[in-house]
């Protein structure tokens, strides 16, 4: 079987540019575009972008001249131009528009730190992106290059993971936590693991995908030294998949890099099942795992690119069976709020009982599953792994809203969600003696 190739393209207006600067990321960086006057030495401007553009206070623009060679200059609702290139729609605010949708200055213990799992941090380490997605979740920090963290708060940041030892997994993301110098980033990584009770690092990224010359040798040779080390990236449709975008791929996980894919659903770009099939399909030949779909958030100018929740339900429907199961990713919508990300998906659970489960499988055939007439289920109180995972006291947990009302788990209100299993269901069926626990929520994908 002949290996599938992937495009390469470069627009016409950059044909002159020479191969060596073309391919040096540097360069790439410093000839973003970012006004109409640029955009059009490429290709013809509606008149809502060139509203967009010409209209102050927007979220920032910027797009490297590779990304920008992906377009179809003749068309105007181009899958790639909508993620990038402003509309008159950003204008207009909608209802329901939230600063900050997924709460996360409320769970930041320390600037550009949010804590909301018992383990595991989310740790903002810029603002700075090599292109900006018009849907961004974290516009209102993300972008303004006069807004950026300090020395300082990288110290604070560190002394709180060295203090707080339930931390176990740390979230690199921002802004892009590879538009860093490479010197403050590797300083970054090591500072990481001299934490002993770290374990897993991870970096969230659309450089690969906005500008694929970031992924040098240099680059992998410097990150395969913080193993255990994992990054996801960020396509949203299969005209983002180059050649350019394979070689870079290919270069990470030859570094021993796993990597993972998080999409947000975008009405016009990619709510349609045929799109997200190849996407799925594509990312999985170039060694990309799709994780995350994403509802896309309630952020200030992103209201036209929004779907009901039922066109994603039905993708996932028509991706079930129908495609490998590791290249389906899970359907999330982060709830607003800070609830936390909510899987959401097609139910295949008709019905049960205490004996019989029936089912249903994506064609529609119906099965009956019979539960275990006998079952002793696993005791905590004799489980050593139980015993060795025990929240030590002082120690806080997750915290979050619940009917409005901040709280906290304490070390027993953890024990007594994992003694009684948790879920849902157990959760309102013992809200009201669980409130004094103090039951949170979860959050940020970290």
């Amino acid at each position: 079987m002949t290996p599938r190739t992937f495009p390469s393209r470069r627009a016409p207006a950059y044909r002159e540019v020479p191969d060596e600067k073309w391919n040096d990321w540097r360069w790439q960086m410093s000839n973003r575009l970012n006004s109409a006057e640029d955009f059009e030495k490429v290709l013809v401007l509606t008149e809502s972008e060139r509203k967009a553009l010409n209209t102050h206070d927007l979220f920032r623009v910027d797009i490297t001249p590779y990304y920008v060679s992906l377009i179809d200059p003749d068309d105007p609702n181009d899958p790639i131009r909508r993620q990038v290139l402003p509309r008159a729609e950003e204008i207009v605010p909608f209802t329901g528009m939230m600063e900050d949708s997924l709460a996360e200055d409320r769970h930041s213990p320390v600037p550009g730190l949010v804590h909301r799992y018992p383990d595991r941090v989310l740790m903002l380490v810029t603002t700075q992106c090599a292109s900006y997605c018009r849907y961004c979740t974290r516009s209102r920090i993300v972008g303004d290059p006069s807004a950026t963290f300090s020395r300082s708060e990288f110290e604070l940041q560190i002394e709180y993971l060295k203090r707080t030892p339930q931390v176990r997994d740390v979230l690199l993301s921002g802004g892009d936590p590879l538009a860093l110098a490479p010197k403050i980033l590797e300083e970054l990584l090591a500072r990481l693991r001299e934490i002993p009770h770290i374990e897993i690092v991870r970096i969230g990224s659309r450089i690969p995908v906005f500008m694929p010359q970031r992924v040098t040798d240099e680059l992998c040779g410097m990150l395969q030294k913080y193993h255990p080390l994992w990054l996801n990236i960020h396509v949203n449709h299969p005209n983002e998949i180059t050649a350019e975008l394979a070689e870079a791929t290919d270069k990470l996980t030859r570094a021993g890099i796993p990597l993972g894919n998080q999409s947000v659903l975008l009405a016009g770009v990619n709510d349609c099942i045929h799109i997200q099939r190849q996407l799925v399909q594509e990312l999985v030949r170039i060694r990309v795992r799709p994780y995350y779909l994403y509802q896309c958030d309630l952020v200030d100018g992103a209201g036209h690119f929004r779907t009901p929740i039922a066109k994603g339900i039905e993708i996932m429907e028509g991706l079930r069976g129908h495609t490998s199961g590791f290249a389906i990713p899970q359907y999330i919508i982060d709830a607003p709020g800070g609830g936390g990300k909510i899987p959401v998906g097609p139910n295949y659970l008709m019905s049960m009982s205490d004996h019989k489960i029936v089912l249903r499988n994506y064609e529609g055939y119906i099965t009956t599953y019979e539960e275990p007439q006998a079952y002793t289920p696993h005791d905590p109180k004799t489980c050593r792994y139980c015993q060795n995972k025990r929240m030590e006291p002082g120690q806080t947990g997750l915290t979050g809203l619940l009917d409005g009302e901040k709280m906290v788990i304490k070390p027993e209100g953890f024990d007594e969600l994992h003694n009684r299993g948790g879920g849902a269901h157990r959760l309102r069926d013992n809200l009201e003696k669980w409130k004094p626990l103090g039951i949170g929520a979860g959050g940020e994908e970290t």
